[in-house]
């Protein structure tokens, strides 16, 4: 028996599950109980913390969405999400559901017209971290020197792996232990994990990102994008309401300076904000695939409704120049960061939607279209490689597969963004633009490198811009694709 076994259990009152037919009561009940939960979990800490003996063990649950439905009941089979494929009682715990307001409202929301039963809501039996009921809190008290002399395991419950992972998402968790099948592609323990982790990675909170991404892997795209985000919160019809930078920096003036931070984060990201989380964010992911999955299964327990990779490539075809463009309509997948959760023989489509999007968005920017757009502008494979000096390898193995695979274009970022939409069922989509040609002899060199982008990542930015702002004007029932939806799928997003 371990200390923390002979303990009092110390718990806030546990409420009973009420039945909800009206989504924005049962979220306003999801708020309190969550609210109760934390509260009373930080203030067990400040007690500890200000060297109170405590001979108790916290605990509080994060609180829970249930329904039960006995039908198999007609849904429209063109909806991807909204509604459960057959009888059976379901379940998703909640964490932030002040963040996630106004999503929990359309999900909770679609469920109860689909299927016209009531959802119930209460507490779960999945107890909260402590380190995650503090996140984002003022009120938390420390200890002048930072240090506890004690063990916070042995008095608050810790990250448990057991649900913070992604057996959901997987198709590896079909059932709960007590029967139940999972609402949600994400536990709120692994909500909180990435949470956590998007703060420190971005330097940025959560509740600024907004539901439409561009990833890039060039500090030049940030300079335009904040220039962008400057024009339009000098424009009062933009519909843009601030912009974010990194330090959680707001601005709601075109004028206002941004402060620069120490030093800046692994991901600077930056958010040109608008109502209810219809801006863009740029995330700068920086170069290779280790990075894009981390961006990427972090950002994808907000449930976004597309995220884009706008970055450079290496042209692989003698007819394209310095400048093009690359429309990628399928992945050559030798990033090697997914293959232990998405095996390479799975195909990534492409999604018509987002491919729409953007060759309108090259075709309105450029004043181009036809044959002309051709010219500037291939669809094809592109390959996405782990090893940045791949060049320097023998010659024979790496091209040969890229020629066999049609690939035209060449990065470390693409295909690893685009499979972990596939795999967390966000739309995605890629537009590259050619910087070098390393198969021709055509290299950035430092005069030619500077002249290339000034000239070309402003028209590229302002092209993955209007993409989304396209993408925004669809019905969500559009944007997010039955491509994305396997055998058996969670009723929300």
């Amino acid at each position: 028996m371990t200390p923390k076994d002979t303990l009092t259990l110390l718990t806030p009152p546990r409420g009973e599950h009420h039945f909800y037919t009206n989504a924005e009561q049962a979220v306003e009940r999801l708020e309190r109980l969550y609210a109760e939960a934390t509260g009373f979990l930080v203030d067990g800490f400040n007690r500890v913390a200000s060297g109170e003996r405590v001979s108790a063990r916290f605990r509080a649950f994060y609180p829970e969405i249930r329904m039960a439905t006995t039908r198999y009941d007609k849904v429209d089979s063109r909806l991807s999400f909204g509604h459960v494929s057959e009888p059976g009682v379901y379940t998703a715990t909640v964490t932030r559901p002040d963040l996630f307001r106004h999503y929990l409202r359309q999900q909770i929301g679609l469920l109860m017209k689909n299927h016209a039963v009531p959802i119930s809501v209460g507490p779960s039996e999945t107890p909260i971290p402590l380190h995650f009921a503090m996140s984002g809190r003022g009120d938390v008290t420390l200890p002048e020197d930072g240090e506890l002399m004690l063990s916070l395991r042995d008095i608050f419950d810790v990250p448990d792996l057991a649900t913070t992972n992604d057996d959901i998402v997987s198709g590896e968790r079909l059932r709960y232990p007590d029967g139940a099948l999972p609402l949600a592609l994400f536990t709120a323990q692994r909500v909180d994990y990435s949470l956590a982790r998007l703060a420190h990675y971005t330097a940025t909170a959560p509740e600024h990102f907004q539901n439409y991404i561009l990833f890039t892997n060039y500090q030049f795209y940030v300079d335009e994008f904040e220039a962008f985000a400057r024009a339009q919160l000098a424009d009062p019809e933009s519909g843009y309401t601030a912009f974010v930078a990194p330090g959680d920096a707001v601005i709601t003036d075109p004028e206002t300076p941004i402060p620069p931070l120490p030093r800046l984060p692994q991901m600077p990201t930056y958010h040109l904000k608008r109502e209810r989380g219809g801006g863009i964010t740029l995330v700068n992911i920086g170069v290779g695939p280790s990075n894009a999955k981390t961006a990427t299964d972090h950002i994808a327990v907000l449930r976004p409704h597309a995220w884009v990779m706008v970055g450079h490539c290496a042209g692989l075809r003698n007819s394209q120049a310095l400048g093009d463009f690359v429309l990628a309509h399928a992945y050559l997948r030798e990033d090697n960061v997914l293959d232990a959760d998405l095996p390479v023989w799975v195909p990534i489509p492409a999604l018509a939607e987002i491919q729409i999007a953007l060759q309108d968005a090259v075709a309105e920017v450029t004043q181009l279209e036809g044959y002309a757009l051709k010219q500037i502008m291939r669809t094809g494979t592109v390959a996405t490689i782990d090893n940045r000096n791949w060049e320097l390898r023998d010659q024979s193995g790496p091209v040969q597969r890229l020629s066999q695979s049609r690939a035209i274009a060449l990065d470390m970022e693409s295909a690893t963004i685009a499979a972990n939409g596939f795999r967390f069922r966000v739309p995605y989509g890629t537009l590259l633009c050619v910087s070098d040609k390393p198969l021709h002899g055509e290299l950035k060199l430092p005069g030619m490198a500077s002249g290339f982008y000034r000239t070309q990542v402003a028209r590229h930015l302002k092209i993955g811009i209007r993409a989304m702002e396209l993408l925004r004007e669809m019905p969500l029932e559009k944007i997010h694709s039955r491509k994305l939806r396997s055998f058996t799928e969670t009723a929300f997003l």
